[in-house]
């Protein structure tokens, strides 16, 4: 078996007042999958526990993202997650700053190979 790529999308998502890494990740995971309804586990004849999804996040604090917290928004499959450096802190006027967080999930399936 081989695992094949099938589906990559992509969210944004803020925490403006709380400076909340966690809360911007999740908020962009469920960006990135609320803008769709895949199909891909039917299209391909599995069962949708046999996706496997890969999020990542990009945040400017990536020690800071309860990575946890991102498994409560994925219905089935296997996950995993990773937290990178990206997105943005955006500065306000009056001190404090605005939380951008930048997500990918790659969704895949253990396919055999063509011959």
């Amino acid at each position: 078996m081989a695992k094949q790529r099938v589906a990559v999308e992509f969210g944004m998502g803020t925490s403006l007042r709380r400076e909340d890494y966690t809360k911007a990740a999740v908020s962009a995971l469920k960006d990135a999958l609320w803008h769709n309804s895949l199909t891909m586990a039917q299209a391909f004849g599995f069962p949708k526990k046999a996706m496997l999804v890969d999020v990542e996040v990009a945040v400017q604090e990536p020690d800071k993202v309860d990575l946890s917290a991102l498994k409560d928004v994925l219905p089935y499959g296997t996950h995993t997650f990773k937290a990178v450096h990206g997105g943005l802190d955006i500065a306000k006027p009056d001190g404090g700053k605005t939380v951008i967080a930048n997500a990918a999930v790659v969704v895949s399936f253990d396919m055999k190979a063509a011959s």
